[in-house]
């Protein structure tokens, strides 16, 4: 979607300023959210690409205003709120007020090690790859009402395909709750003059990871 998080590219943000020896969490709640993120996860009713969205509709000006795990807090009680794991009251009130709703599995201390590691998305592929190495493509300029892994600055432009990376879960239909619909995932490389014209540094190229659908070849 066009949404504020999508970011790259845009102007007025000022530079990244990487902090030194910035600590994995700079608040003891940041890790409880993280905590809590994952052990939801785990009961199986949504996928990481469906919490990603979650996040990317929150209105801009609470994105922006937000801090990391201030996005991923308000995205985990949108994501409960749509499933009716609880209502706006016991938010509000900050504890539970009706019974729990039923849920095929719940995490256990045993199964928390299941929660650090992340299960592969490759999936066998539906028909043979449509580009190879060293083909010219160009990305479809698409403008998705939901999620999508095509970043709006590399939209409409040309590049080559530098590597197959295999077949995988397809994130925009898994977001619409159409499936997994796997598709060919490839690297794309780009003159950065290709994605921001004549201002942009002619040495430097950009590489994204994109999904067969959104690419065109280019005669």
């Amino acid at each position: 979607m066009n949404g504020v998080h999508d970011m790259g590219g845009m102007h007025g943000f000022g530079k990244v300023e990487p902090e030194p020896d910035e600590p994995v969490f700079h608040a003891p709640w940041e890790g409880r959210v993280l905590a809590m993120n994952r052990a939801m996860g785990y009961l199986g009713l949504w996928s990481i690409d469906i919490s990603r969205f979650s996040r990317e509709t929150l209105p801009p000006h609470v994105y922006l205003a937000s801090s990391y795990y201030r996005k991923w807090t308000l995205g985990l009680e949108n994501l409960c709120l749509q499933f009716g794991l609880v209502g706006e009251d016991e938010l509000a009130a900050g504890r539970a007020l009706h019974p729990a709703k039923p849920v095929k599995r719940t995490l256990t201390p045993a199964d928390v090690p299941k929660t650090l590691s992340r299960g592969s998305f490759e999936r066998p592929p539906p028909a043979p790859a449509k580009f190879k190495p060293g083909d010219r493509v160009r990305t479809r300029n698409i403008n998705p009402p939901g999620h999508t892994r095509l970043p709006r600055y590399a939209r409409g432009h040309a590049g080559a395909i530098e590597h197959i990376r295999g077949c995988h879960v397809f994130p925009d239909a898994v977001a619409a709750g159409k499936g997994e619909d796997p598709q060919w995932l490839y690297t794309v490389v780009f003159d950065a003059r290709e994605l921001w014209g004549e201002f942009a540094d002619p040495a430097l190229k950009v590489s994204i990871e994109a999904w067969e659908p959104y690419l065109e070849a280019i005669p």
